[in-house]
């Protein structure tokens, strides 16, 4: 019982893991900057910054209902594969048919499939740890990756800056097709453990077996209202990157390695919260600790709107991401602690569908908002709405969730229904 066990970083299988999607998200943060940078350059327009997003994210959500029932069903770490794969051809197009000039309307194109292959690789990569790691280490794995994602993200948008402003945003976006490349690479000598719960998925239509998800989701208190809460905290938030990508570069006259400067620097916030999430989980327990890290997002945003200079946007962008960090890292460990995993595809899939659908919404409001009415006037809106959705999760279960809430919250045991179990 009180064996020492080695530290993950020990473990082959994880770090090998780990390493892979290091390697994606060092990738992804140059697409994190480049995107936002082609279209500005082709069209100067936020909003169709914003529109590409909301497209983007539609398609995310509309993956997002059978990506679950594909984790559950197929082999994990094969879909994942697949995904990079698919990502490393289509996002290789844009720079060869950006050699015949600007082609806006391939980002409508490529961005959506995309996303949807992000969606499912994401669904697969989150059910993924539950069978890297014993269950009383998910929280510390979790955190472990967000981290080193959060490193790479910051190396990432710094040399991305660079890279655009040398060589322009494509050659960015070559070098995160390239990241998939390595990622499939590492993910193929990986072993993910056979599901521990004794349970397999039913051979029932794919609407069925997302709605055991949904089912599952919908009936667990704490679950259904960070999903309620969430829904609304993402509709707030989901353009935020593309306005603050206008806001430094057209409010503050920044250049692309200034707006690379920012999202790198900034990114040391999601570190932070990656490192603080699990004895902040510990010693203050779930609900505190998911309150404080949202009332956290939402006094930073409204700072970014007060503020009128580079250095003081970088510090409380650097704060949101802090508290967007420990707050989607405490909501993700949970579900993975509680859920069995027959169905963990299928509700982090019911979760993400739901919990994004106001996403796409949101950020075509929120760039179009700011393109007509200021950077300001959007960002004390929205911060004030995160205040608002932190202080309603206190009227919530959320609020009386402990630390372990798996083992010690009667509340939280797993509803399975009659169907999925």
């Amino acid at each position: 019982m009180n064996a020492v066990r080695p530290p993950l970083w020990r473990d082959r299988n994880f770090g090998t893991y780990w390493v892979a999607q290091s390697l994606s998200a060092a990738g992804d943060a140059f697409a994190y900057l480049a995107v936002p940078l082609l279209v500005l350059h082709a069209t100067g327009s936020v909003a169709q910054m914003g529109l590409l997003t909301a497209v983007a994210g539609a398609a995310s959500v509309g993956a997002g209902v059978f990506g679950g029932v594909l984790v559950d069903r197929y082999d994990r770490r094969t879909l994942m594969i697949a995904a990079d794969l698919a990502r490393l051809i289509l996002y290789s197009l844009i720079p060869l048919a950006w050699l015949a000039g600007p082609q806006v309307w391939l980002l409508f194109v490529v961005l959506p499939i995309c996303e949807a292959a992000g969606m499912v690789f994401q669904v697969a990569a989150v059910t993924a740890v539950r069978n890297l790691v014993d269950r009383d280490r998910i929280t510390e794995a979790n955190g472990r990756l967000q981290a080193t994602y959060a490193l790479a993200a910051v190396g990432g948008p710094l040399l991305a800056g660079v890279v655009s402003a040398q060589f322009g945003p494509t050659a960015a976006i070559a070098i995160n097709a390239a990241s998939f490349a390595l990622s499939a690479a590492g993910l193929w000598l990986v072993r993910l453990r056979k599901a521990d719960d004794g349970a397999a998925t039913a051979s029932t239509g794919r609407l069925a077996e997302f709605l055991a998800g949904a089912r599952f989701l919908w009936r667990q208190p704490v679950l259904r209202s960070l999903t309620v809460l969430l829904s609304v905290f993402i509709f707030l938030t989901y353009g935020f990157t593309d306005v603050l990508v206008y806001h430094v570069k057209h409010d503050l006259g920044g250049s692309d390695r200034t707006v690379g400067t920012v999202l790198g620097l900034a990114a040391l916030g999601t570190i932070a919260g990656a490192l603080l999430v699990a004895p902040l989980r510990r010693r203050r327990g779930f609900g505190v600790t998911w309150v404080g890290a949202l009332s956290t997002c939402g006094l930073a945003i409204v700072g970014i709107g007060l503020v009128g200079n580079v250095p003081a946007v970088t510090v409380l962008t650097a704060v949101y991401l802090c508290g967007v960090s420990v707050g989607g890292i405490c909501s993700m460990s949970l579900r993975q602690e509680i859920t069995p995993d027959h169905l963990l595809g299928r509700v982090t899939s019911a979760f993400w569908s739901t919990h994004y659908s106001l996403g796409p919404a949101g950020a075509a409001v929120l760039t179009w908002a700011a393109g007509r009415y200021g950077v300001t006037a959007v960002a004390l809106v929205a911060g004030t709405g995160c205040l608002l959705v932190a202080i309603s999760g206190l009227f919530t279960p959320i609020r009386r969730a402990g630390s372990e809430p798996a083992a010690h919250e009667p509340a939280l045991a797993p509803a399975v229904s009659r169907e999925a179990a």
